[in-house]
């Protein structure tokens, strides 16, 4: 089922995002949690990642095709057109197809801190070229990114609002936002977007804290901040475990009510292939 399709049928939607593993067993441990969310909490759809330049293409196509035909669970690839070429993509896309997948997330993909030279390599150079190449070529629901903090490349908020109208013109049915912390992030940014006559839904992507190194790290890469009272709860019980997944938990409960309160179309959670911490927030906003 599209996922454009799923979104705005009178009730939030919810998803979970997971990242492909790099074993045979990590792949078997992977679709136990998969299946786990889907038991008790049953998603409207489920994505999984793709490495830059396809360096976890095999798996991701694997697990994304499993989940679609095994679990019977509505599936969503990720798809980086770094590096790749045309006819590469064209056998990528037609093996999805092939296996049931109907719903794309079609990205540029991070360029390799050791491999600069990829950004020039391949078919495409920019999101919005691979949107517009599925568009044209094939019968896919395609997604897009966006930062409700700004895309760490752009040189301005009017950029980064520019780029993704272009993206939402070659035909990006529906926007996920990368990780935030802050609310007011997400609702500014939809004001801009509409404003800016961006009107596809814009799903919040929302990261259940668990653990403070990590959460840092992630935050750094793509530009999102933590807000500071937030920031200090951590750092006061980042050394024990259960301290830091209540907190982090917490927040996104809160977090999840209030998007949904003032009219989020639903919740998209990255999960990091962990499902304690999503299943616990999911219930909790589901019993509300």
């Amino acid at each position: 089922m599209r996922i454009s399709d799923q979104i705005g049928r009178g009730r939030p939607v919810f998803s979970f995002e997971f990242f492909p593993p790099k074993t045979d067993q990590a792949a078997n441990d992977l679709m136990a949690t998969v299946a786990d969310l889907q038991g008790l909490h049953r998603p409207d759809f489920v994505s999984v990642t793709y490495g830059a330049g396809g360096s976890t293409r095999a798996r991701t196509l694997e697990c994304v095709t499993r989940i679609q035909s095994e679990l019977k669970l509505n599936a969503m690839a990720h798809l980086t057109c770094l590096a790749h070429s045309e006819s590469e993509l064209c056998e990528i896309v037609g093996r999805l197809i092939g296996s049931g997948v109907e719903n794309i997330l079609a990205l540029r993909g991070d360029v390799p801190k050791d491999d600069p030279g990829a950004l020039t390599r391949g078919g495409f150079k920019h999101a919005n070229e691979l949107v517009a190449y599925l568009e044209d070529n094939y019968q896919v629901d395609i997604g897009a990114a966006c930062y409700p903090e700004r895309h760490p490349e752009a040189t301005s908020a009017e950029d980064d609002m520019k780029w993704l109208g272009v993206k939402v013109k070659a035909g990006a049915a529906f926007l996920i936002t990368q990780l935030f912390f802050d609310n007011h992030d997400y609702f500014a940014f939809v004001d801009r977007a509409r404003k800016a006559k961006i009107l596809v839904p814009i799903l919040p992507g929302l990261m259940p804290i668990t653990n403070v190194a990590q959460i840092e790290r992630f935050t750094k890469m793509c530009g999102a901040k933590i807000p500071a009272e937030l920031h200090a709860r951590l750092q006061r019980v980042k050394d024990d475990p259960a301290a830091v997944m209540a907190a982090g938990i917490e927040h996104a409960i809160t977090q999840s009510r209030e998007l949904l309160e003032r009219g989020a179309p639903g919740i998209h959670f990255y999960t990091l292939n962990k499902s304690a911490a999503t299943r616990s927030v999911l219930a909790a906003i589901r019993r509300a």
